[in-house]
């Protein structure tokens, strides 16, 4: 999780609030999940109806906002503000709307809990707001994650659950739906709807609930690849080719092309240990093991290579030089050159 969420969410699993709160920034989950906390935890179910207020940003000036913040709580101890949107606050960026918020953030309502949900950008630091606002309020913001990320994310969420997830299939789930925490975790979810609690989420599981070809997949090429399992390659690389327009091309080239320039840069790496790797290649620990096996196998001559037969294809794939070959067959003659 990241460090600057779990601060905020442990202070309010102590039932302590304060009185503002500005989340921004491009990953949204972390903005929802800590907004969402204080919705179902800051009042009791029957204190909600006359002191809890949820407003979306394009529809709230800020005077409308800072006059729901300033009112008392109404036989309660506090009251809660949630604005959604808030970058959406028609006057945020003016001079007006921006003076009234500044105002409000140096002598804030102590019976209010003001929630700012600032999505997918943050306040201008050149202005005086940007540059005041972290020290008046419990500010955060959050950057998406980087891929060498993911996989901890998803065995954390898992965990958080109180359920346990291999690393294989964390890894495949995580390669799977990208940086999108979001929807990463609403795949989660949906692999732990019908899942055995006392059992490990296996990556058959997860392949199987999350929609991912139970055939085959690029990360199982990716790993008869390094295993350089000649039958295994020549299985799924027909496979590819026979379904193309469910396994396009061009993603696959790209997605091997990311493994296989890390696997060059690997060569110039002085510690090739897992730890090593992870620390250089700003990989995750899960998948140091799968270059530190591409390593032996693939010598730096080769992979240089390799990462010209890659490039090469993606041009044909784009249609320079392809001639009268598919795509399936492009795919197919690249790994098999991939291999030799």
């Amino acid at each position: 999780m990241d460090a600057s969420a779990k601060k905020i969410l442990d202070k309010l699993k102590t039932g302590k609030y304060d009185p503002v709160y500005l989340l921004q920034g491009e990953e949204t989950y972390y903005i929802d999940l800590i907004s969402d906390y204080i919705e179902q935890h800051a009042l009791i179910e029957s204190e909600k109806s006359f002191n809890q207020v949820v407003v979306y940003g394009k529809d709230s000036p800020m005077a409308s906002i800072l006059t729901n913040a300033k009112r008392f709580p109404m036989m309660a101890e506090r009251q809660v503000v949630i604005v959604r949107e808030a970058q959406d606050i028609p006057d945020l960026n003016k001079e007006t709307g921006a003076k009234m918020l500044l105002d409000y953030l140096t002598n804030p309502a102590p019976t209010t809990v003001l929630v700012l949900c600032h999505k997918n950008k943050t306040l201008d630091k050149r202005k005086e707001l940007g540059k005041k606002a972290d020290k008046l309020c419990v500010s955060a913001t959050f950057k998406k994650p980087y891929d060498n990320q993911l996989v901890d994310f998803v065995v954390a969420y898992v965990k958080l659950k109180k359920q346990a997830i291999d690393e294989d299939a964390a890894r495949i789930l995580a390669e799977y739906v990208g940086n999108d925490l979001n929807r990463l975790a609403n795949e989660v979810d949906k692999v732990l709807i019908s899942h055995d609690q006392k059992a490990t989420i296996t990556i058959t599981e997860v392949m199987t609930k999350v929609g991912i070809s139970r055939e085959y997949n690029i990360f199982e090429l990716q790993k008869a690849l390094i295993s350089k399992d000649w039958f295994q390659v020549a299985k799924i690389a027909t496979y590819f080719e026979a379904n193309t327009k469910k396994n396009p091309a061009i993603p696959m080239v790209a997605f091997l092309y990311s493994f296989f320039s890390k696997v060059l840069a690997a060569h110039g790496v002085s510690d090739r240990s897992p730890q090593g790797l992870t620390s250089a290649l700003k990989i995750s620990p899960y998948a140091a093991k799968d270059y530190v096996a591409a390593l032996q196998r693939y010598p730096a001559n080769k992979a240089l290579e390799i990462v010209s037969l890659l490039s090469a294809a993606d041009l044909k794939l784009k249609g320079v030089n392809s001639g009268s070959e598919g795509e399936g067959q492009i795919l197919k003659e690249l790994v098999f050159r991939m291999m030799v």
